[in-house]
């Protein structure tokens, strides 16, 4: 699901847009919800799903407009927790209904992704923290 753009200035390595993808991956949450057969198990799922894998993109979208490096993990970790939160609700719904239990593997296969990139971000911003702190270990 990676959408890959060239850098408009001489630089011409590829750009990996993070805000399309997570908006790419709540629209695929979105037309998969619609797919979900609802009773009075799925209907809960599938609210929850939506609202966790829609909110991954909102909250990294947060993130890159935050005011601060701690606004900004705050809401990248935000952002990782609704991508583990999505993970789970997938595969809920694979129990709940498995007649779609296959269409759910891609998903959590992107959302899994998702959730390590958060990780990494989140990880990597700290240390900087520390860094620029003079922090060692």
């Amino acid at each position: 699901m990676s959408n890959e753009t060239t850098m408009p200035n001489d630089e011409m390595k590829p750009k990996y847009d993070l805000e399309e993808r997570t908006a790419k991956f709540g629209e695929s949450i979105i037309r998969f919800a619609k797919t979900i057969p609802k009773n009075n198990v799925t209907a809960p799922i599938i609210s929850q799903l939506v609202r966790a894998g829609t909110s991954i993109g909102a909250n990294y979208a947060e993130a890159d407009d935050a005011e601060s490096r701690k606004d900004f993990i705050h809401k990248i970790g935000i952002a990782k927790k609704e991508a583990r939160e999505t993970k789970h609700w997938l595969r809920m719904t694979g129990v709940a209904e498995p007649a779609v239990k296959d269409d759910t593997l891609p998903l959590l296969q992107e959302a899994k992704e998702l959730h390590l990139i958060f990780n990494a971000i989140t990880h990597t911003a700290k240390l900087n923290i520390r860094h620029s702190l003079g922090i060692r270990n």
